[in-house]
């Protein structure tokens, strides 16, 4: 079995990583490929907004000409697995169905939120779609789309058992996002957060602020800016996002996968993000279908249910306004413990009965 398996952020590639062990367990022989093997870093290929696409707009042509040439054509693949960055990924499927290659697409595109008219397209440009929301399948014709139960929500169960590792109060999480534009936009109002927590005579939380870089380039652009910034009770660490959820007392976390980690920790969280104004206005505009950004809150947005996560975006995004919302958690169990409830509460509507790794790899067999 010859797979092509391409995931293009750090999110995906997680999950990808995951499918690939699946894969080989069933299938020891299969050969397995994805943009690293063709010298495509996955560092490279996640970008944040319309500028930095534009300036590398010939690095991603480039990207697409190759996959298509060198993988697609030249090796010939039994199936294509895309995972989640759909600009590209659908793309690269397309083509590949077109030549009668399989293919099966993972993560399902944001189509509840904006442009739903890319369903068709979506629909043209790969066999399977599996999605890890419940809500979705629903959107497509009916057998396209299934929900296979979301990964991340199996990994918490089997490595933690629903509990928490512990909370001492002992931290708070701040997780600033894995692209280095998000890193750029996000931790300095996370350090003066962090700064502020600790100041005063009775300062509102006397612990660490613990961020976790997710890859080797966020470590280091975010050790620069805390050095920069002398504030002192923040440690950065080379992964470890999960563990550091579950002991942590509340988290502060740029919206994304992480924010679901969060959430499968039990960890309060506040969710924050900001982008550029152009990006911004766009978004404004285009984004329809969702009330809100985090995919906790649309989950539970969706169910009917309280959306478990304040959201901090935007000119809303401040020091002040995360130290608010962090302060009854940090002060007040009963509040800490309700926020945790209703996070689980949340979080519960992502069970499909267990391997949705399975469920996929069944798909590319």
């Amino acid at each position: 079995m010859k797979l092509l398996l391409l995931a293009g952020e750090e999110s995906g590639v997680m999950y990808a990583e995951r499918i690939r062990a699946e894969v080989l367990r069933r299938c020891p022989g299969a050969e397995i490929r994805g943009y690293g093997y063709y010298g495509f870093k996955t560092e490279d290929l996640a970008v944040m907004g319309f500028g930095q696409v534009i300036r590398r707009i010939f690095y991603f042509l480039r990207v697409e000409r190759v996959m298509k040439r060198r993988a697609v054509d030249g090796w010939r693949p039994d199936v294509v697995c895309t995972v989640d960055y759909p600009g590209m990924n659908l793309r690269l499927s397309a083509y590949a169905k077109a030549k009668g290659v399989k293919t099966v697409h993972v993560v399902c595109p944001q189509v509840w939120a904006w442009r739903r008219g890319r369903i068709p397209k979506i629909e043209r440009s790969t066999d399977r779609l599996c999605c890890f929301f419940p809500f979705e399948p629903a959107l497509f014709r009916t057998g396209f789309a299934e929900f296979v139960g979301h990964p991340l929500a199996e990994d918490f169960r089997r490595a933690y058992g629903g509990g928490r590792a512990g909370n001492s109060g002992g931290v708070v999480a701040m997780l600033p996002g894995s692209r280095i534009g998000e890193i750029e936009k996000h931790v300095p109002v996370m350090l003066e957060a962090a700064a502020a927590l600790s100041s005063g005579p009775s300062p509102i939380f006397r612990g660490a602020v613990v961020m976790p870089a997710a890859n080797e380039k966020a470590f280091e652009v975010i050790s620069r800016a805390v050095a920069r910034s002398g504030v002192n009770n923040v440690k950065v660490v080379a992964g470890g996002a999960r563990e550091v959820l579950k002991s942590a007392a509340a988290a502060v976390v740029a919206s994304g996968t992480a924010t679901l980690e969060a959430a499968l920790a039990g960890c309060p969280t506040v969710l924050v993000y900001r982008v550029g104004w152009l990006f911004a206005a766009v978004a404004r505009i285009v984004i329809r279908g969702v009330k809100h950004i985090g995919l906790v809150n649309i989950i539970a947005e969706k169910a009917g249910a309280p959306c478990p996560m304040p959201e901090l975006l935007q000119k809303d995004f401040t020091a002040a306004g995360v130290v608010a919302r962090l302060k009854p958690w940090l002060s007040d169990e009963s509040a800490a413990a309700a926020a945790r409830k209703a996070l689980a509460d949340t979080v519960a509507l992502l069970d499909a009965g267990g391997d949705a790794v399975g469920r996929i790899a069944q798909f590319l067999m």
